[in-house]
């Protein structure tokens, strides 16, 4: 017979929040009834209509206290159905106990462990010293902006008094826990060269093209650069450089001309840059700067720029960190600090200087978030519950304020 923690999973999975048409309603309805028979105060907010963050709550013995949130986010990304093995939304469980779902890893494995560890420690009568909030966000997978990042800046969030995140992570093929400690900052720009134009068949100076030329140059010099610092680099711990640690420059996007005889007089290159948090923003920004403005007639469009977030400190002054590391240590748990090489919605709150940890429990498998026959192992989903039992217990159990 199935574990009824396995089947409450898989019945989450089967909620097609898929982008870009997310079923948040039947979701918010299936969170809602996990509140109810858990026993769990329940509140649903939206700052954007038809993107609901559903929003349960455990009051603590202490409720003076900052709480700790649980968080995790409902959307997933969209599926090639014709890749998959089997239905990407039916949770079908294999014969060696994997269980393939878009969202198995990302992240709808975490936000049903948050509710089943809670579920445990209610049924054991184990109310903590801390109030534990547990939040389900719309919209991580498209940014967070009618999410969390709406959330953190209302009034409903600063009334939870929230003093410890615990959010998402990645697989990890090796026998570890990633765990996220700061997330690169992501910026998207656009950049237009002017040009002399003419026949196609002339040598036509100053050209659009090889002013856009010369500039994806600088760019892929320093993107060179970064890739060898990937290569060789160790970090003041001893251990070697991850791509959370380096900046990564990315072309992606290119647009010029209107016929094969016709020299273009505009040209526009977008490009994907993840700033590493070693890295000075506004030295940084100057630099690629230069880099555009080196040629005439060439502008920069910021399409997205975030500023950067910072990182929770991973020493002594951290009580969170330190419950966290020790514990895993305890349990011979093995842990890999590093810094998120893409985004998650933990930057939104970092930013307003609360501390957060990302920490999936999924070891010893395949990375395959966003990626086809996303799955993670029943037995590896059922030990993660024993992990999140015990952790979440500790955190809010934490005496210091």
């Amino acid at each position: 017979m199935e574990n009824p923690a396995v089947t409450r999973f898989r019945q989450y999975l089967r909620i097609k929040t898929v982008q870009p048409k997310p079923d948040y309603e039947s979701c918010t309805r299936f969170l809602l009834e996990q509140a109810k028979e858990i026993g769990l105060n329940a509140n649903v907010f939206e700052y954007v209509k038809g993107k609901p963050i559903v929003l349960l709550t455990w009051e603590g013995r202490n409720p003076g206290l900052s709480s700790v949130l649980l968080n995790s986010h409902t959307d997933v990304v969209p599926v090639f159905e014709e890749k998959w093995s089997c239905k990407p939304f039916e949770a079908c469980k294999l014969d060696n106990g994997d269980i393939v779902a878009r969202g198995s890893q990302d992240m709808k494995c975490v936000g049903a462990s948050y509710l089943e560890a809670i579920r445990y420690l209610k049924d054991q009568d184990q109310q903590p010293c801390r109030t534990i909030h547990l939040s389900y966000v719309p919209d991580e997978e498209i940014g967070g902006e009618d999410g969390m990042k709406l959330f953190v800046k209302s009034n409903d969030f600063k009334k939870l008094n929230v003093g410890f995140v615990l959010d998402e992570g990645i697989a990890n093929p090796n026998d570890a826990l990633r765990v996220f400690y700061g997330e690169r900052t992501c910026w998207w720009i656009n950049v237009t060269t002017k040009g002399n134009t003419g026949h196609g068949s002339q040598f036509i100076q100053d050209t659009a093209l090889s002013k856009m030329n010369r500039i994806i140059n600088k760019f892929m010099e320093f993107r060179a650069s970064q890739e060898q610092q990937l290569a060789i680099c160790v970090n003041p711990d001893g251990t070697s450089y991850k791509l959370g640690d380096v900046t990564t420059i990315n072309l992606t996007m290119l647009k010029a001309g209107v016929q094969h005889n016709v020299i273009p007089e505009e040209a526009t290159a977008g490009f994907d840059i993840r700033v590493s948090p070693k890295v000075n923003l506004a030295a940084f920004k100057g630099m690629i700067e230069e880099f555009v403005f080196s040629e005439p007639d060439s502008t920069i469009e910021f399409v997205q720029h975030n500023e950067g977030a910072g990182c929770t400190p991973l020493d002594e002054s951290n009580v969170w960190w330190v419950v966290f590391r020790d514990f895993c240590k305890g349990r011979n748990i093995a842990i890999e600090p590093e810094i998120f090489p893409a985004a998650t919605d933990s930057r939104y709150i970092r930013s307003i200087g609360i501390p957060a940890l990302g920490v999936s429990y999924i070891k010893n498998t395949p990375i395959l978030l966003h990626d086809h026959d996303e799955r993670i192992n029943e037995n590896l989903f059922l030990e993660g519950l024993e992990f999140y039992k015990d952790l979440i217990n500790h955190l809010a159990n934490i005496q210091e304020s």
